[in-house]
């Protein structure tokens, strides 16, 4: 059994994850931290889990977190996840990190668009990126893994098969996203209350969103194209999931049934990529691991659409995706 301790657990990807990692038949729970005062049962943080985890939150430190377990699921905030990591390296415990910390590929661009010096900037662009349909031989090699943002997940899946052969042009993508309320996280914060967010859809940080330098940074080192996009997101009245509707120009005539056998090629052995041929619904991923893609022939433009549940494979599911790799599991165990 591997040891798992997660450190800030009060939130509703580490929700998920824990429920996932109850089902898995190599995973012993044995530390969960948290930053609240005192030490509430995890059954009095997230009631679903009463009964089914018998333990209480502690505020421990990474150095303690590390001596008593064999793997760590990092789901702190950017900055202060990056600061845990770097005490927790070296003492032979396997990291997998939630937070944004290690996705960038180098200094400047974490400074440019999170603000404020790295924790821990000798790391930055040599850290495993934790997407398997992509990163497999890497994630398998590491002994920390930066697990991707949600709305990367959904735009990075689709557009790699085409980038990688030449398909499309890299400097003529816009990716439009929408995704569930509760991508914020957890916290309150006013623009996600139900008065403010319900039978209302908007777009947010038009143009500065911090997922876009990743989805040009990822997808340069999964092809080799320099892509230049443009992302918008959305914030919808439903609890999870992402949708992605994604519009590229391609570099020479194509056919639609060519687009969508171009993916089913590339993912032919990725258990939790399925191409479909009709239009996909977050309803269809909910609760799932899965990224459902279709494509389709506009005018002459491109169109792929993908669907993702921003809690599971944009977040949690993805995260035991890549441990079951980190130690040799079957992919698919437990998702």
């Amino acid at each position: 059994m591997v040891k798992i301790g997660i450190c800030g657990a009060t939130g509703y990807t580490a929700l998920e994850l824990l429920k996932i990692l109850l089902r898995h038949p190599h995973a012993e729970i044995t530390v969960l931290t948290s930053r609240q005062e005192g030490e509430p049962h995890i059954g009095m943080v997230h009631p679903q889990l009463t009964g089914r985890l018998d333990l209480k939150l502690e505020n421990a430190t990474p150095a303690s977190v590390a001596g008593r377990v064999d793997c760590v699921f990092c789901c702190l905030p950017h900055a202060a996840s990056a600061e845990a990591v770097k005490e927790i390296m070296g003492s032979g415990v396997k990291v997998i990190d939630f937070s944004a910390d290690y996705r960038l590929d180098d200094e400047a661009s974490y400074t440019q668009w999170y603000g404020g010096q790295h924790p821990d900037p000798e790391r930055l662009g040599k850290t495993a990126y934790g997407l398997p349909e992509l990163f497999a031989d890497d994630i398998i090699e590491a002994d920390l893994v930066a697990n991707p943002g949600c709305f990367p997940t959904s735009a990075i899946l689709p557009l790699a098969p085409f980038l990688k052969k030449g398909m499309i042009d890299p400097l003529d993508i816009v990716i439009d996203s929408k995704t569930g309320v509760s991508g914020a996280g957890r916290t309150p914060k006013l623009p996600f209350h139900y008065p403010e967010c319900n039978e209302s859809i908007s777009a947010y940080n038009v143009g500065r969103h911090r997922h876009m330098p990743e989805i040009d940074q990822i997808l340069k080192r999964a092809t080799g194209a320099a892509v230049e996009c443009i992302f918008t997101p959305h914030l919808t009245p439903m609890d999870r999931g992402i949708l992605s509707t994604i519009y590229a120009r391609p570099t020479s005539p194509v056919t639609e049934e060519q687009l969508l056998e171009t993916l089913r090629d590339f993912y032919r052995d990725a258990p939790f990529v399925r191409v479909v041929n009709h239009l996909p619904a977050t309803k269809d991923v909910s609760g799932t691991n899965f990224c459902d893609i279709t494509a389709r022939l506009v005018r002459g433009r491109i169109v792929l659409i993908s669907s993702i549940d921003n809690l599971i494979k944009g977040a949690s599911g993805a995260a035991v995706q890549n441990f079951n790799l980190l130690y040799g599991f079957p992919e698919t165990c437990a998702l």
